[in-house]
């Protein structure tokens, strides 16, 4: 089955979807409205919509068909009038399957019994224990509107009994680096092991990965000649200045072609989420203000190369273990949080790509924090750009895979506009500091002035001779 492009609009009384299936007969279309769910089938396109609020099918409404158009118009009556259905433009939200509440009591109360001979039991036991585990799990899915279970990968134990890694969103991925050494990934940094380290390896090899790019006279060189890295510090992002964000028809075409999911993370899972999601971030205003967002045939390196979970499979947080909370504390992040997630984006920085500037890893933060106050549309719409960039790339588009298309449909269905505005204002007067980059940056930059100043010096006193 295909799903169509849709998109959906509302008025005081009603719900109206426009549903794109062209050279289709309007006699064969199927609707069925349930609550909160409405369900559309027109070989060969097939449709399941979850609304944030029930929706009626009464005498208003109507389902109208324009052959020369192809769109199928769907208008259903709100069960509340006058009640407002957010979220109606973001369709990964629209398209995830709608959570069935378990019963807390069981559905069939017992009301007398006889006993039964032990005879009957073990047959009882016998017919049990012969259905296997898929019919069980397609009696479960029954009994659940018709949605599979769906497993997350869980945190490694000391002990490895297994030879299999799992990494990406939620740990959910295995396998996609089995012939990275022949794949030309330059981003790379854990080669033929990438499938075999555990996180902590990850995490040394990484350091010291940054630690071997490091280089201070590529930095002092930029430090003392920042003509040009001064124009991009003054350019302003075009995107930020639009005071709504509405998706494009390509931005809603994509959107539709993101895998349909619904996450069950724990509050740890949620909370490194979005620390991971800042790093997703920096990296995307980096290559945007260096770029003037006119991406170039790097960018995908860039991007790649600035976000540890991508290049080292290495996501927040970056808490030394003694560091790290027993218990999720209840107000939200911490400036050390922030910090400490952001601490890798901008050591790398200032040690991969062809601009290395402490002010330009500073005004992506701000860039960041900008992004994050517009809301959850905005970042959409940043990560959704990041995805055009990778997918257009031969070797690059895997990290899509992994991490960026279930970003992108978290994004709009799961995360928190309260959480993303308290971290964005948080970001905006965050304070990280040369001294915490562990590179003496100040005492570098200090020298290059004394070396400027004395080369002065000198040419003063010759020319005066």
């Amino acid at each position: 089955m295909i799903t169509p492009r849709f998109h959906c609009t509302q008025t005081l009384e009603a719900v109206v979807v426009s549903i794109y299936c062209p050279s289709v007969r309007a006699s064969d279309v199927e609707i069925n409205v349930d609550e909160t769910l409405l369900t559309v089938h027109i070989n060969p396109y097939f449709l399941r919509i979850n609304f944030p609020h029930s929706v009626l099918e009464d005498d208003q409404s109507s389902a109208t068909y324009d052959p020369s158009s192809g769109y199928l118009t769907v208008t259903l009556t709100k069960e509340v009038k006058g009640q407002e259905f957010p979220d109606l433009d973001l369709l990964a939200k629209l398209l995830a399957p709608r959570h069935v509440e378990v019963p807390k009591q069981p559905a069939i109360e017992v009301i007398g019994s006889e006993a039964s001979s032990q005879s009957e039991l073990e047959e009882l036991v016998d017919l049990t224990d012969a259905i296997s585990l898929e019919q069980r799990e397609i009696l479960e899915a029954a009994e659940n509107d018709w949605q599979f279970p769906q497993t997350i990968a869980e945190s490694y134990s000391p002990l490895q009994l297994s030879t299999k890694r799992y990494y990406g969103f939620l740990n959910m991925y295995t396998g996609y680096f089995t012939h990275v050494v022949h794949a030309e990934n330059d981003v790379d940094e854990l080669g033929s092991e990438a499938e075999s380290c555990l996180p902590e390896e990850r995490r040394a090899k990484r350091l010291q990965h940054e630690e071997k790019k490091w280089d201070e006279e590529h930095y002092m060189a930029d430090y003392m000649d920042d003509e040009y890295i001064q124009e991009l510090l003054a350019w302003e992002d075009p995107g930020l200045k639009d005071a709504e964000c509405i998706f494009t028809e390509s931005e809603n075409m994509t959107m539709l072609n993101l895998p349909r999911k619904e996450y069950l993370p724990t509050e740890l899972q949620q909370r490194n989420l979005y620390l991971t999601l800042l790093t997703l971030l920096f990296a995307s205003a980096y290559d945007r203000r260096t770029t003037q967002h006119d991406p170039t045939p790097e960018s995908a390196w860039t991007i790649c190369s600035l976000i540890p979970a991508f290049s080292a499979l290495d996501p927040p947080p970056y808490l030394s273990s003694e560091n790290v909370p027993l218990s999720i504390p209840t107000p939200g992040f911490t400036d050390h949080d922030l910090a400490s997630a952001l601490m890798p984006s901008y050591r790398r920085s200032l040690a991969f790509p062809l601009y290395r500037s402490f002010a330009m890893a500073d005004a992506c933060r701000n860039d960041v924090a900008a992004v994050l106050a517009k809301g959850r549309r905005m970042v959409t719409r940043y990560l959704l750009e990041m995805k055009h960039v990778l997918d257009h790339h031969e070797v690059y588009y895997v990290y899509n895979k992994i991490w960026v298309d279930d970003f992108c449909v978290w994004i709009q269905a799961s995360a928190s506009d309260e959480i993303i505005l308290d971290i964005a204002q948080q970001l905006k007067v965050l304070a990280i500091t040369k001294s915490m980059i562990g590179w003496n940056i100040e005492n570098l930059e200090d020298a290059a002035l004394v070396d400027t100043t004395s080369s002065d010096s000198d040419s003063d006193d010759e020319s005066s001779e």
